[in-house]
């Protein structure tokens, strides 16, 4: 017999992430976006050289793990723009320019929290569009039975970038199942095809690109960009080697 077909659900807004604790997830490979900014920023400092990364859910947190890892730098955004004290911000320019062998510390509004609340999960994954191909294949590879892909969102709220990410990374796999979220993302990505329109258009690319930072929109929106996979074990992020 052949491995059971892949079982595809997609998380859609925070409401949903706060409730992923509850469940049993023991089963559970999960993909988590935050597509503007903290995933694909993680995925650019993995690229140039990270050795790892530790995602926290507060700024308290952050900071007393930096007493216990005091070479780390701390990186992070409120409300979008850098915490005062910091090292980092949570633009992707910042972890290419600064990653190279180095610990990073991060919290965010929505991403690290959103990778938290997997951690009981049997695999987490780090997923941005900078990355879709590499994780395609690491799921295909791995035979993951079921596979939860979270939109980190923003605030309270959906997030487009997020849910595109998670319909192209549907359209690039062989599902056995899809729940109803699955299936509407990706029909969303069968209606809108070309990532940077998407960032370009959603609410956070928009207050992105009121900030003057409408390059790293571009950056994010790079389909495929690296043949990296991030992992989260025990609470850790780390470079999945071949």
């Amino acid at each position: 017999m052949g491995a059971p077909p892949m079982e595809i659900d997609v998380i859609l807004n925070p409401a949903e992430i706060a409730l992923l604790p509850q469940r049993d997830l023991s089963n559970a490979t999960c993909v988590v976006f935050d597509v503007l900014r903290a995933t694909s920023s993680m995925i650019t400092a993995l690229a140039h050289g990270a050795a790892e990364i530790h995602p926290v859910r507060t700024i308290e947190e952050a900071r007393e793990l930096k007493l216990r890892v005091p070479d780390a730098l701390l990186g992070g955004e409120r409300q979008g723009d850098p915490i005062p004290g910091f090292d980092l911000g949570n633009s992707p320019f910042e972890y290419r320019e600064r990653s190279a062998g180095r610990r990073i510390i991060s919290t965010t509004t929505n991403g690290t929290i959103a990778l938290r609340a997997c951690e009981l999960a049997r695999r987490v994954l780090v997923g941005a569009i900078l990355n879709l191909s590499a994780v395609a294949e690491e799921l295909g590879r791995s035979a993951a039975e079921q596979v939860i892909l979270i939109c980190a969102g923003t605030f309270a709220d959906f997030a487009l970038e997020d849910a595109w990410a998670a319909g192209a990374l549907i359209s690039k796999m062989k599902a056995g199942s899809l729940s109803d979220s699955a299936q509407a993302m990706a029909a969303l990505v069968a209606h809108r095809s070309d990532p940077a329109s998407v960032l370009r258009g959603a609410k956070n690319g928009r207050a992105l690109i009121a900030k003057g930072r409408e390059a790293e929109v571009e950056w994010c929106a790079r389909e495929s960009e690296w043949n990296i996979v991030g992992e989260m074990k025990s609470g850790v992020i780390r470079r999945l080697e071949p």
